[in-house]
């Protein structure tokens, strides 16, 4: 019985994709012409030899691709076609490579009683050689090694050496999803601290008001003075509500760099990335809100968008930098949250600015260095 090959992420079957034909697919490939070329003495031969390594090329390229379960089957049969009449027919001891190399990967696919089809594949690669002995019956010896020993101890070698693969791309499969649900996670305890936050401005203020309308109604017809002051009471504390929830909703609320920046890491860490902080000088206070906001904003970027391996975080006097890798070719993401600290960061004399380039992602957020004058200006005039 057979079932599906196990499932990786998008962009992990991507790169194992890359990987595997980059450094496997040419060596494949000039094993099986240096085979044909080897067996084949007529063009005949070649027309008989071909269809097998072309299978087992076939076979190799769709299993890199995750794609192996539709082709198995017809890859198999040509294969295993191959090989009798490579014994009987051309006389080639190097016909069972392509039997050997679907067998093997079409392994992958059986999932109950494995070792009983690996045994008929041994088996079959085994009795197949030794029919040679119907056809040359000089030298048994030689024929028992070349067309019996060596196809049957290098099938079996190849299998076992991808029974083993199979399990290394298990574990890799499971450590990207374990990487995924930790970023997911990440993601959620930013929403789930977003939702507190607004518990925090509403859920006080709703009761508040709930008290105090229940106040004005009881003096409603005894003390109009009392109840005009709750009623004012009452719009303020409401008016101020909406404030916050919109600062809120915006990332305006006001924050502490160094706190995000240690959130930053966190959530990083959690998320199985490398993250580096380089503080090239100390942040001025006057930017260090909007800078908090746009390390907020795009820490969860990151996590959401990019299958990021580590990420650079620099801060200067007036301007923080963040690099992250593992960012897909395929032009940049919407982010609407940086677009909304865009025109913030603008009307505050600064500049914020993202770049996608060689798989890096760089987002910059970069001061004057007159606002960083600003404080010390400000509090000469408070003095006066």
């Amino acid at each position: 019985m057979t079932a599906p090959t196990p499932r990786f992420t998008a962009s992990t079957q991507k790169r194992l994709r890359r990987l595997n034909l980059a450094a496997s697919l040419p060596p494949v490939v000039f094993a099986a012409v240096v085979l044909v070329y080897t067996d084949a003495r007529t063009w005949w031969h070649v027309a008989v030899l071909a269809p097998g390594a072309v299978a087992a090329l076939v076979a190799f390229e769709r299993w890199t691709a995750g794609d192996l379960g539709r082709f198995a089957l017809p890859c198999a049969v040509v294969a295993a076609t191959v090989w009798p009449l490579g014994v009987l027919v051309t006389g080639s001891p190097n016909a069972y490579w392509g039997i050997c190399a679907v067998g093997s990967l079409a392994l992958r696919q059986v999932r109950r009683r494995r070792a009983l089809v690996m045994a008929g594949l041994f088996s079959f690669v085994a009795v197949v050689g030794a029919m040679r002995l119907l056809v040359q019956r000089d030298e048994p010896g030689d024929v028992v090694v070349r067309y019996v020993l060596v196809p049957t101890v290098l099938t079996v070698v190849v299998t076992v050496l991808t029974v083993v693969g199979e399990r290394f791309y298990d574990l890799i499969r499971e450590l990207e999803q374990t990487r995924e649900r930790e970023a997911e996670l990440a993601v959620v305890r930013e929403r789930v601290r977003f939702a507190s936050d607004l518990h925090d401005i509403q859920g006080h203020t709703l009761h508040v008001v709930k008290l105090k309308i229940a106040l004005a109604q009881r003096l409603l017809d005894r003390d109009t003075v009392r109840v005009e002051k709750e009623l004012r009471e009452t719009y303020a504390l409401v008016s101020d509500t909406i404030a916050q929830t919109k600062e809120l909703a915006y990332a305006q609320r006001r924050l502490n760099l160094t706190a995000e920046i240690e959130n930053a890491k966190n959530l990083f860490e959690a998320a199985g990335i490398r993250v580096r902080v380089t503080r090239e000088a100390e942040v001025d206070t006057r930017v260090s809100e909007l800078l908090g906001q746009v390390l907020r904003e795009t820490t969860t970027n990151i996590l959401r968008h990019a299958q990021a391996a580590q990420v650079q975080i620099t801060l200067a006097g007036t301007g923080i930098t963040i690099v992250n890798d593992g960012v897909a070719a395929t032009g940049l993401p919407e982010l609407r949250g940086l677009a909304a600290l865009r025109q913030r960061v603008v009307d505050d004399g600064g500049e914020l600015s993202v770049e996608q380039r060689d798989g890096r992602f760089r987002t910059a957020a970069v001061f004057a260095p007159a606002r960083a004058d600003a404080a010390p200006t400000v509090a000469r005039e408070n003095g006066r």
